[in-house]
Order: C-alpha cells, then structure tokens, then sequence
C-alpha cells in the first residue's frame, strides 16, 4: 500500500464502523483500546509482521501492511525521520487509522536477537501518559510511611504491599500473608467482611475506622483509617482488592483536635450547673473514654463557692456518661461521692494536677476493697481523674474510665484532658455564679411581691409567678392585691424595664408608691399619671447611658363590692380578661395609655359590671407572648384556657399554677405572672342609704336613722360610738359641704360608715384650742374609729370610718 492508498482511506472510511484507540481523532470520533500494539520490520522498514493488537490500534489488517514501508502509515512524518535508515528508539508519532483519523501514539523499538529485524511497541500517547502518572503515584504512596498500600487478591490474600515483611509497627499486613497472620481473629474477620463486601458490589469504601489488635499485642487497640476499592481486569471481571491504611496516630491527632472542638461547641451553652456537667460528661464518651464522671463540691449546685480544701465527702456525683451504663454499686446521678480522707488523689487534685492510673494502681492506691468496688467499673483497666479548676477555687473533678480492649491513657492525652477540664470548669464557673445571681434576684424578687393569695369581702385572689429561665436574666414582672378601705380592692399588674437586681430595686419603688396613692383613693387614672411622673423623675436620676432603660407598663383596676362594678386604667399594660359565672369569657376593652416613662398624655379609666363569681385575670406579657407566635395569639390561647380551668369548684391557685404552667415555655425568655381574683359582693341587705337634707336638723334624724339600721342589724354595741360619728360627719357635711349629700351603712367583717357630699374641700385633722367652739369633730372619729380617711370623686368627696364588728361565740 502506497501513501496515496492510505490517504484516500480517509474517505472511505468515513461511512464505516472502526475499532479506534483511547482518545479521539480530528473528526471528533472516541475509539476504545485497551493493550501494547506490536509490529516486526526488516532491516529496510517494511512491515514483515502485523499483531492484532496492532490491528486494533490502526484498523488496518496484517495483508494490507505486510510488505509495506512503516512509513506509509505516519501522518506529518518528522524531519529527523525522513530517509533515516534506521529506527529510533523511541518515540511519539501521528499514525493514520483505518477510517482517516490519525493517532498520536508513543513507540519504542528493539532489535530481534539474531536477525537485523526490529520489534516496535506502540501504545496510544493517552495510556503511556496515564501509566507514568500512575506509576509515579503509586510510587510516591508507597513512600509514605504512615499509609499502608497492599492488594488482595480475590480470596483476600496480600499479593503485594509497601509494608517491610515482619515489621509490624503502624502496618496492618505483609506480602504473602492474610490478615488473620497478623490481626486477632476477630478483628481480621470483621476487616475482611468489609473488604469482601467491595470485591462483591464495587462500591469502594472511604475513610473508614476499624479498631484492631496485633497478634503479637492483643491488649493494644489501634484505630486504623480504611480505603478500599475493586480491581478490575480490562473486561471488567474483579482481580482483588487495593487497600490503604492510614496511620493510627495521625488518626488520634484528628480526634484530639475534633473533642477539643467540640467540648468548645457543646460545653458552656447552658447556665445551668448539672446540665454543664452533663453536656461536658457527653462530649467525652466515647471520643475520649468509654465512661465519664462530673463530681462537683456541694456548694456549686447553689451558686456558691466551693470550701479552699474540697476533700472526701463534700462532693456529689453531678453528670454519667453514657447515661444507659450500668455503673458500679448502682452509681446514679446525685448520689454523694465517699469520703477520700488526705486521699493522694485528693492532694494532687488539689494542687490541679491531671493523674492517670492503670488499674492495679488505683487499687492499690484507694486500698479499701470496698470503696474499689463503689468505685471501679466493670472491665475498666485505666482511669484518668483531672480537677475542674476554675478563677482559683477548685469545684469537682472529671473522671474517665476505659474499659475492655480500648487503648490506655496516655501522657499526651493527659494533657489534653487538662484542657478539657480547664475549658469545662469555667463553664461549670459561668453557670454557678449566674445560679447564685439569678437566686438572689428571685429571692429579692419574691420578698417584694405580695402573699401568692388574699381573701377579702370583695374579692378571693391567687397569683402565680414565673421567673424567667434557661440563662435569662429575672425581669420586673410584679402584681399586687391591695385591700382599700370600703370593702373595696386595688389589682395591680406591672412590668418594668431590664433584668436583674435594677429591675427588682424598681419594682420595689413602685410598687411602694402604689401603695402609698392607693391608700389616698385617688382615681385609677389620677394615679397612674402620678406613677408615671415618678418614673420620669426614676429615669431623670439614673446614670446617662442607663436612662432609657427606665420605664414599664402596669394595669391598675379597683373592684367595689357595693357596686359591682370596677374602674380599670393602663399604661401600655395589655388588657385583662374577664371570666363571668357561666364560662363565657371576654377580653376588657380599655384604652391604654402611653407606658410609665412617657410622660404628658393622659390616662383613660374605664369602668364595667361585674357579676359576683366572676374571674378578673391580670397577666403580664411573658404569659402571652412568645417567640414562635405573637401576642394576639397568645391572648386567645389564654383566654380559651381561663374558660375551660376556672371552675366554680376548683381552687384558684391551683387554677392559676396550671394556667402558669400550659401556657409558659420550659425555660421562658421572660418573667410570667398571672393574677386571678373571683369577685364577690355585698349583699344588699348589708348596705343601707340615707338621703341628707340640707337642714340642721337632719343631725338628729341621722342618729336616729342610724339607730333603727344598727338594731335592726343586731349592732347594739356600737350603737353609741357609731351615733356619734354618723353625728359629727353629718355635722361636717352640712356646716361645709354642698347638697346633695349622703349617709351609707356597711356591715361586713366590719361596719363602715361613710358620708358623701358635693364639696372637694379636703378635710383636716387638727387638735382644737379650749377655747374653740368647733373644730373636734374629726378628731372625736379619729379617736373613735379604727381608721378613718377621705376619698375623692369626679364631683364629691366621701368621707369613711371603719369599727370592727366582734364575731359571736
């Protein structure tokens, strides 16, 4: 075949199905060659012998090369080759295939011992590229001597391997050998299953850990890293396994730096003392140990520092690890750690040194057999005991066990467990010192709130309050129940600004000042306005980056038995919820005003019925508000619980501790409290109404009316005293005050009597001078009465007397 013959195949192979090599040619085709092509030729370059590996190279056949120039078959013939008589030995050629594509392929060259023919080796550039590529990685692998490269063979057998026959340090296996010649049964049988399980279904496996144990040394554990894949041959049936095994103690480096990682992550998230200790007993098992132990100094658990010299029996058992273990002498968490009286242990903890000790030690050590019982776990052959020491108090100590065929501890490991422990102390630090601020809070907290129930003529009250958790700091959430004079009662819910003590210093001041201007009866809406002054003078003396954290909102409503009837005013407070005796429910419309630290705006009070049995339920916004939903549906959560929990037959404060409890998360973010008051009222037979004419005379009708009330009562021991009082009151009314006026009778746990006129003079007690012909009468009611005082309305003040009314025997 001439060039020519060859350059016209081009075409007319174009149309034709071809056998190509690993690659692609100009016209873009993808052939798929797989071997060594090899072709003989005569001392002047003619093909004498074609192979079919050649043919499958080219395409062409054995009778259409035979006898032909090896020239006639190379695209772009290089200079150096043209008229050369003899062949390179090696090289990198373009060859023509068979369909008109050519080939870039790779050759070398070889005389044929005893004749002056040459043997040519050619292979597509592609593979011989490849092949160096690969050889020089398995080389470099090879290399390394923390990776461990060997191939098995189908029946697992190591037929080739980087690792130095009967040298077994950091290497798994030996050519020649099966894994059972080198790892425990067990172990060689758990890593031939997973290297079976690749020869069988192809899929390789990728880093995995596989703890084995060298025949030589049983009790030593080592952690290997597992890479497998099947070898295949070139018609994909599997040839055996390729593994690498990674070096063990890279694989522990990893692992310190990840438990380090982790006990940063994990450890110190909670303010809680026991879950702390719990969440640094969990990282540790099973990364570092196979059980762990958080014993922490009594004192920790309640917030306070722990003794100088913590010893034997002063610590309890605060986190287990895993929990499901099954700890010696029935170990649980709580339980109190036996007394180790000047222990050695106990010394060196004290000087916050990290001790290991193998099993036979640490008998010998504790040397009661049974404190060695309580003590050891099952199985258990190292122990490492590292003093959680913190800010210069030393609060417990963490214990690690390793048990069954786990490695001992180490050195090194020591001192990452003193790490550990270092970080882990000072969490457990954070959480007892927030413990014994958020306790004192509470505390104070719960000294400035007001009995949790009440009982008066006008009303039955229970409260519940729930202090804010989960690291939150206690908020100013407070309510109050405050008995007025005429049978009549103040409810008081509030919230002030900010966490901690400043906010319970600020609940306290109001809280006084409430009850100061209750005491002077002023209008619900007359006294919000004047608390709100006082927190605008609060914020004007805190310090100037603290000013705007000066404020609150409160509801204040006064329930009058007499009437039935409550006058509600708010400052930015939500509204209350009334409960009536037949458990329809309804949300008090009100017109709340601006919150307390916003002053010149007016307030608004707002006055409704209510039947006797009604519930009236005063919340603050940690009840109702929540960060998964808002507040208006909070409001109906609430509303529809306080229908279906206020029963006539249930107690109140057992309705509100379960209301408290339904409708608040585990740890809230916020201070709940809820205030419930089922209304009474005074039945009409115990009240009694005299219209004052504006006649001097009408002084004597009231003793007399007053007389005939007091009877018909069965009041005759207070006959005298209350004629008199009825006497001088009247007196003041018409001698100073303004038609129309009036006397009314109360009779309940004790008898009330009041006068009302039109007259906002404020009376005054003074002591008059002998020679005064007035001025006594208020003096006489003082001195009568058990307490006396003055309230004021829109258009009329009343003044009222209260004498207590002794129960019979």
């Amino acid at each position: 075949m001439d060039e020519e013959n060859v350059k016209n195949a081009h075409s007319a192979g174009a149309s034709q199905g071809s056998t190509g090599i690993s690659g692609s040619g100009p016209s873009g085709r993808l052939y798929a060659f797989d071997g060594l092509a090899a072709a003989v030729l005569d001392d002047r370059g003619a093909v004498v012998r074609w192979t079919g590996t050649a043919e499958d190279l080219t395409g062409f056949r054995a009778e259409e090369v035979c006898g032909r120039p090896v020239q006639e078959l190379v695209s772009d013939l290089p200079d150096d080759l043209r008229g050369a008589t003899e062949m390179r030995e090696s090289g990198r050629v373009r060859l023509w295939h068979q369909c008109g594509d050519t080939i870039d392929v790779t050759f070398r060259t070889t005389k044929v011992g005893g004749s002056a023919e040459v043997l040519v080796l050619a292979a597509p550039t592609q593979h011989v590229a490849s092949h160096e590529q690969g050889a020089a990685l398995l080389r470099a692998l090879s290399a390394q001597n923390r990776i461990t490269i060997a191939l098995h063979d189908t029946d697992l057998t190591t037929v080739q391997t980087n690792a130095t026959p009967g040298t077994l340090d950091g290497r798994p296996v030996a050519p020649g050998t099966r894994l059972g010649d080198v790892l425990c049964a067990e172990d060689a049988e758990n890593l031939e299953a997973v290297l079976r399980q690749v020869l069988e279904t192809g899929v390789p496996v990728v880093r995995r850990n596989q703890q084995v144990s060298w025949r030589h040394d049983p009790a030593r554990r080592h952690t290997l890293s597992l890479s497998a894949f099947r070898l295949e041959d070139v018609r994909g049936r599997p040839t055996g396994v390729a593994a690498l095994y990674i070096d063990s103690a890279d694989h522990r480096a990893r692992r310190h730096l990840e438990l380090a990682r982790e006990v940063a992550e994990q450890v110190g998230g909670s303010l809680d003392v026991a879950r702390t200790a719990q969440d640094l007993a969990d990282v540790l098992v099973p990364a570092f140990g196979d059980l762990a132990a958080v014993d922490l100094a009594h004192s920790v658990f309640d917030g306070e520092e722990p003794s100088k010299r913590l010893g034997g029996g002063d610590m309890d058992n605060a986190a287990l690890a895993p929990a499901t273990a099954v700890w010696p002498a029935g170990i649980e968490r709580g339980d109190p750690v036996p007394p180790l009286p000047d222990h050695p242990l106990l010394r060196s903890l004290r000087h916050g040194e990290t001790v290991v000790f193998g099993l036979d030690d640490f008998i010998a050590m504790v040397g009661d057999p049974q404190l060695v019982e309580y003590l050891v776990p099952k199985d258990a052959h190292s122990v490492m005991v590292a003093p959680l020491h913190a800010r210069g108090l030393t609060l417990g100590a963490i214990t690690a066990w390793r048990c069954g065929r786990s490695d001992p501890f180490t050195e090194d490991e020591a001192d990452l467990m003193t790490q550990i422990a270092s970080r882990g102390a000072l969490a457990i630090d954070n959480a007892r010192r927030y413990t014994r601020e958020h306790r004192a809070a509470v505390a104070l907290q719960q000294l400035l709130l007001p009995p949790a129930t009440t009982d008066t003529p006008a009303a039955e009250t229970a409260s519940a309050y729930l202090p804010a958790g989960g690291g939150s700091e206690i908020s100013g959430d407070w309510y109050d129940a405050i008995a007025l004079p005429s049978l009549r009662l103040a409810l008081v819910a509030g919230d002030v600004v900010g966490h901690g003590m400043p906010a319970s210093a600020t609940v306290g001041r109001l809280r006084a000042a409430i009850q100061t201007l209750a005491d002077l009866e002023l209008e619900p809406d007359e006294l919000l306005t004047r608390i709100a002054d006082l927190v605008q003078r609060l914020a004007a003396e805190a310090p100037p980056g603290d000013q705007d954290i000066v404020g609150g909102t409160c509801l204040y409503a006064v329930y009058d038995p007499v009437t039935q009837r409550c006058a509600i005013a708010s400052a930015g407070h939500p509204p209350p919820v009334l409960v009536r005796p037949d458990g329809t429910t309804e949300v008090v419309a009100i017109s709340p005003g601006p919150p307390l630290a916003i002053g010149g705006l007016p307030y608004e009070t707002t006055t409704i019925d209510i039947e006797p049995g009604s519930v009236l339920a005063l919340y603050t916004d940690g009840l109702v508000e929540h960060r998964d939903r808002g507040i208006d549906q909070g409001l109906r959560r609430l509303t529809d619980a306080l229908a279906a929990s206020c029963r006539p037959d249930r107690p109140l404060d057992e309705t509100g501790r379960a209301l408290l409890a339904d409708l608040t998360d585990q740890a809230p973010r916020d201070d709940a409290t809820l205030l419930l008051a089922r209304t009474r009222a005074v039945p009409a037979e115990n009240t009694a109404h005299w219209k004052i004419p504006a006649d001097p005379a009408a002084v004597s009708k009231a003793r007399e009316w007053t007389t005939r009330q007091l009877t018909t009562w069965g009041l005759q021991d207070l006959l005298f005293t209350t004629e008199l009082i009825a006497s001088e009151l009247v007196t003041n009314a018409i001698r100073y005050g303004r038609a129309p006026a009036e006397l009314r009778l109360i009779r309940d746990s004790v008898l009330v009597c009041e006068v009302t006129d039109s007259s906002s003079t404020q009376p005054r007690l003074r002591r008059a001078r002998t020679t005064d012909e007035g001025g006594r009468g208020l003096f006489l009611v003082a001195q009568l009465a058990e307490r006396w005082g003055c309230r004021h309305g829109q258009n009329s003040k009343t003044i009222w007397c209260e004498q207590p009314i002794e129960c019979p025997r």
